[in-house]
């Protein structure tokens, strides 16, 4: 018996950025003209999708977004998810 795939209906995510970061580690990634930007600290990660067709200048426009009032705000996000996590973990005794 014989498999065949259609390799067209699948989408291929490409990495395509990865920024330096002190706190975070930042990747940008692109899938069917759509952009992922996907922020990790430790086991916690925020992501965010973009339609390529909202952005002027492609990935650059993505670098621009990521400044450091939006970053300050993701920063305290991570806090609050890590506080999140603890509490429902203390609400089980783990």
């Amino acid at each position: 018996m014989t498999w065949w795939i259609n390799v067209s209906k699948y989408s291929i995510m490409r990495i395509i950025a990865e920024l330096p970061h002190p706190e975070f580690k930042i990747s940008i990634l692109n899938m069917n003209d759509k952009y992922i930007v996907k922020i990790e600290q430790g086991s916690q990660e925020q992501t965010y999708k973009i339609a390529g067709i909202d952005l002027l200048d492609g990935v650059n426009s993505i670098f621009e977004l990521l400044d450091e009032a939006f970053l300050k705000t993701v920063s305290a996000r991570f806090t609050e998810m890590r506080k999140d996590w603890a509490d429902a973990f203390r609400r089980y005794n783990y």
